[in-house]
């Protein structure tokens, strides 16, 4: 059986003719297509009445990327926070503020009644009339702890130690009725309060108990021998001598002969309370 083979020359030759002529046609579309890109280009910048020499060829990767905004750039900067007294009423802080840390303490709130605040305006208008600039202060409680500082991720821990450890305290009762001149570890204000009377040995045994906690994370334990109380105002520097030598007889008289009988402050103490930075954690004490 026979078989007709064409020519190997010829066949390469086709061949040849036919990858030339792909060749070609791909070649010019391409060109075609570059040519096409290039005038889009200009004509696009031109369109904008931007000079072509001068404009500036910027890589494929950059050409869709956009400019951070100013607020991104600085949502992780550091703050840097400057403390000015004169917006505190001439208050210093007794340390110094730093991101992540929480001032912290412990105590025993007060919920001032009618005749309490009414006492309270009369001491203040009296000091004020011996030449001491008596501020009432803010909110009312008995302390039981230093103010300590806090790492945030402390903050449940410390809570939960601490109400473990006040699980068993029963709820008792405060009364006060001599005032007292305190001044903070700074000397830099003084305070005029209520000291603690009835219920004195029970406060006692309370700061052994949140010791115990504060002691866990290594903090300073609370004062020796303290004078429990109820601060009734406060005034900028240390004017103890002052305040115990003109002012304090004078004050003392004011309760003792207040209108309705001498004045007695009476706490139940049936609730203790922490508070970290802005936050405050409330530990019921059972009957």
């Amino acid at each position: 059986m026979l078989v007709s083979y064409s020519s190997s020359s010829e066949d390469e030759s086709d061949c040849f003719t036919v990858q030339r002529k792909r060749s070609c046609n791909v070649t010019c579309h391409d060109e075609e297509d570059l040519r096409f890109g290039k005038r889009t280009k200009l004509e696009a910048v031109n369109s904008h009445g931007s000079n072509v020499q001068n404009k500036e060829v910027l890589p494929e990767e950059e050409r869709g990327r956009l400019p951070v905004p100013d607020t991104v750039l600085h949502m992780f900067r550091e703050e840097q926070r400057v403390d000015d007294s004169a917006q505190h009423g001439g208050r210093v802080r007794s340390f110094k503020h730093e991101r992540g840390n929480w001032a912290t303490y412990v105590f025993l709130p007060y919920t001032p009644d009618e005749a309490f605040l009414e006492l309270l305006d009369e001491v203040t208008a009296l000091a004020r009339s011996l030449d001491v600039p008596l501020n009432h202060a803010e909110e009312f409680h008995i302390s039981l702890s230093q103010t300590v500082v806090l790492r945030h991720h402390w903050i449940q821990p410390f809570v939960q130690s601490l109400r473990n450890s006040l699980a068993d305290t029963k709820r008792f009762l405060c009364l006060a009725q001599r005032l007292n001149i305190y001044s903070n570890s700074e000397k830099t204000r003084t305070f005029v309060g209520l000291e603690i009377s009835t219920g004195h040995a029970q406060l006692t045994e309370l700061t052994k108990v949140i010791d115990k906690t504060i002691e866990e994370f290594r903090l300073t334990t609370f004062y020796q021998n303290p004078s429990f109380h109820v601060s009734l105002g406060w005034c900028v520097g240390d004017r103890t001598d002052q305040l115990q030598s003109a002012c304090l007889p004078q004050l003392q008289s004011l309760l003792d002969h207040h209108e309705d009988g001498p004045f007695q402050l009476r706490i139940d103490c049936d609730e203790l309370r922490c508070k970290t930075g802005n936050k405050v954690f409330s530990f019921p004490l059972p009957k």
